[in-house]
């Protein structure tokens, strides 16, 4: 029994050394606070407000609670241990074995240090040069990712969506929340290159098709990333494409320009002017936070315009002819199994990026 009491306490002070190097007793007031702020009796008055406070409140319950219980789990078996006897020593032994993989897998948490790494994160997809070939291979890398929120338990809401003529995606947005949502799309963040035999070519040639995956840090409060109302140029313009009359009919897109840095967000759909804006608004901020990452800026006014991801940067090889492979062009990270990464099986690209990136191996 005295062995495995050993193990029981090696894992309560590893725990505990997690615990304070993830912050979590401040993310508890923090909780704690917003829940506060939920439960006033007014709180709904400002529908946008209350639908922000919701969103952290439940982002940053996922991130504690894990932990909370395996804590809890670790002190009550140590306490049934002291007081049991030799005949259950086989039953203690299956148990904290269950409680070291678990905080194996909770471990995974620690990599996730960057900024906005626990924010929801938007993911834009957008078709490359190359037609149908490039849109279809578009429309496949949404399935993939969506496959894969579902999988991770993830909640996704589309923001907008534009079908190619013949198959496919030429552009979609997606907002994806979750247990640290950007820190695990982080790593997809690029041009993906696919090789294969293309399904509409007569002459069943060998096709090279991109796409460009954008991953952004969902900013819902407009105080985390502040833009000067003198920087932004906003037009609106009738809609057009699927959508009913309405769309056609009245001038509910929004177009925002940040002039810095031209970079542009246009958002149409079926909802109000308003309703555009601030998904553009949103959206911006969210383009605007990426960029201060990748030129590792410390504010927006040291932002340089055209310097963020573009179609120069490769990130990703999915080869299906002649042979199949799922190559990482950053960490070299490998899978052979091209149908399971199109299926949503991306989980050891993203730990091989965040570990590459931390230099912390959890193998």
């Amino acid at each position: 029994m005295q062995p495995l009491l050993e193990r029981v306490r090696h894992l309560r002070v590893s725990l505990d050394e997690s615990v304070e190097q993830l912050h979590l007793d401040m993310k508890q007031q923090e909780l704690g606070a917003i829940d506060a702020q939920l439960a006033e009796s007014d709180v709904w008055t400002n529908i946008e407000r209350a639908q922000i406070l919701s969103k952290q409140s439940a982002s940053l319950r996922a991130q504690i609670e894990p932990w909370q219980t395996l804590v809890s789990q670790v002190e009550d078996i140590e306490e049934l241990m002291v007081i049991g006897d030799e005949t259950m020593t086989d039953e203690f032994g299956t148990q904290i074995t269950a409680l070291e993989q678990e905080f194996l897998r909770l471990k995974r948490d620690l990599l996730y240090k960057g900024e906005y790494d626990d924010h929801a994160a938007i993911i834009k997809f957008s078709a490359g040069a190359g037609g149908t070939d490039a849109q279809d291979w578009t429309g496949i890398l949404e399935r993939m990712y969506l496959r894969w929120a579902e999988r991770a338990g993830m909640k996704v809401e589309l923001v907008e969506r534009s079908v190619g003529e013949e198959a496919g995606l030429k552009n979609a947005t997606y907002s994806v929340s979750g247990p640290y949502a950007y820190g695990k799309l982080q790593s997809e963040h690029g041009v993906h290159r696919l090789v294969r035999l293309s399904p509409f070519n007569s002459d069943n040639l060998r096709q090279t098709s991109f796409a460009l995956v954008e991953i952004m840090p969902e900013i819902d409060a407009p105080d985390e990333i502040v833009i000067d109302d003198k920087d932004l140029k906003i037009d609106v313009y009738r809609a057009g494409g699927h959508g009913g009359q309405s769309v056609n009919t009245t001038d509910s897109a929004v177009r925002v320009t940040h002039i810095p840095t031209n970079t542009v967000v246009a958002i149409q759909n079926e909802r109000s002017q308003l309703q555009n804006k601030e998904t553009a608004m949103k959206i911006l901020r969210s383009k605007l936070a990426q960029m201060q990452l990748e030129q590792h800026a410390e504010n927006l006014a040291d932002l340089r315009a055209g310097e963020s991801a573009s179609w120069g940067n490769q990130i990703r090889n999915y080869v299906l002819h002649p042979y199949q492979l799922v190559k990482d062009t950053r960490t070299k990270y490998e899978d052979k199994d091209t149908a399971s990464v199109l299926d949503g099986k991306l989980d050891g690209f993203m730990m091989a990026y965040l570990e590459h990136a931390s230099s912390i191996n959890f193998s």
